[in-house]
């Protein structure tokens, strides 16, 4: 499989949060917090630049691509698979965006944005919209846990940060989640491998995120 080369100059990353108070509340204050650390202790920190927008709503989206033209997008919230992302309205209520919306606003920023990073339940069904258009997307499939998506997240930009692909990036977030996770409280939920330099692993089913990738011949 041909692998995608993202862009190698500066990169600029706009993470998204919303968790309006009438849904369950995450911890995106300290999944935001530890993103960037992540980037601020990386080698290659001059690289990347972070952006934050919070209590998004769907004209904050559009504003910050057109105002920062990210190559990275990380949005962290809830996700309500076949419904859509939820963001905020004008008043803080939830505002479903649906999986079509999402694929056209990233059709029209396909020349800059590179990566795609949906950290939020569910967000697959998006994933598989938004990568029409982008190179890489990652999504869940089902419920994902706080912990685990901080561990995802923390180990993905620490790879990003180090100079590695968007691919190892991926694998060796699903390591830290491995790795952050008692595995032994599973019980008797499905683990499946997860395979990173030649090492085996296993995660729970449910944890695991899923890296889509562009067709190059689209």
């Amino acid at each position: 499989m041909t692998k995608i080369i993202l862009n190698p100059k500066m990169k600029k990353i706009l993470i998204i949060a919303a968790n309006p108070p009438a849904t369950s509340q995450l911890r995106l204050e300290q999944e935001i917090r530890d993103v960037e650390e992540a980037i601020r202790r990386s080698r290659f920190r001059e690289q990347f630049k972070v952006e934050i927008r919070v209590a998004a709503r769907p004209i904050d989206i559009r504003r910050a691509l057109l105002d920062i033209e990210p190559q990275i997008v990380h949005f962290c919230g809830h996700g309500e698979g076949q419904s859509g992302l939820v963001l905020e309205d004008v008043t803080g209520l939830p505002k479903l965006v649906s999986s079509e919306a999402l694929s056209s606003l990233f059709q029209l920023f396909a020349n800059s944005v590179e990566c795609v990073l949906l950290n939020a339940c569910y967000s697959e069904v998006q994933a598989d919209a938004i990568v029409q258009h982008i190179n890489y997307v990652i999504g869940m499939n089902q419920e994902i846990r706080d912990d685990a998506a901080i561990a995802f997240a923390v180990g993905f930009y620490d790879t990003l940060g180090a100079g590695r692909s968007v691919e190892f990036a991926y694998e060796l977030g699903c390591v830290a989640i491995q790795t952050a996770i008692d595995q032994n409280t599973t019980g008797d939920r499905k683990l499946i491998p997860v395979d990173v330099v030649g090492e085996s692993r296993t995660i729970e089913e449910h944890l695991k995120p899923v890296l889509k990738r562009k067709r190059l011949d689209l």
